[in-house]
């Protein structure tokens, strides 16, 4: 097992242990510091930002973005980009994956994704 995902693991057990953990978003600060860890060995390189606005589809947890869309002497993403690699949708480990692959919400995310703005 990676050191990455033993970290993420731990925090994950330390936060729910705490038992104040809010189902979602008490956990999406020790995710995206996974996702980024793992984003930096991928190529292109990946960024896992949380919280995005809504770009017409609703609001996911977060997006995964590309180097290339964000300002070269910032960290900031370039006004209007949509997550390039995909939306993030966080939820508890037990709800139905494939009920929430199917769900309005995911096909609203596919709709407005950069891919299928490309090829209108």
């Amino acid at each position: 097992m990676s050191d990455e995902l033993k970290h993420y693991l731990r925090r994950m057990s330390e936060i729910r242990r705490t038992g104040s953990a809010v189902k979602e978003t008490s956990f999406y600060g020790t995710l995206e510091t996974l996702f980024n860890e793992v984003g930096k060995t991928l190529k292109p390189k990946v960024r896992c930002v949380i919280n995005l606005k809504t770009s017409g589809a609703g609001i996911p947890d977060g997006g995964f973005f590309t180097p290339n869309q964000f300002q070269k002497q910032l960290s900031e993403i370039i006004k209007g980009q949509l997550p390039e690699r995909g939306a993030l949708e966080i939820k508890g480990t037990s709800d139905d994956v494939l009920k929430i692959a199917r769900s309005e919400q995911v096909a609203k995310y596919l709709r407005v994704s950069p891919k299928s703005l490309k090829q209108a």
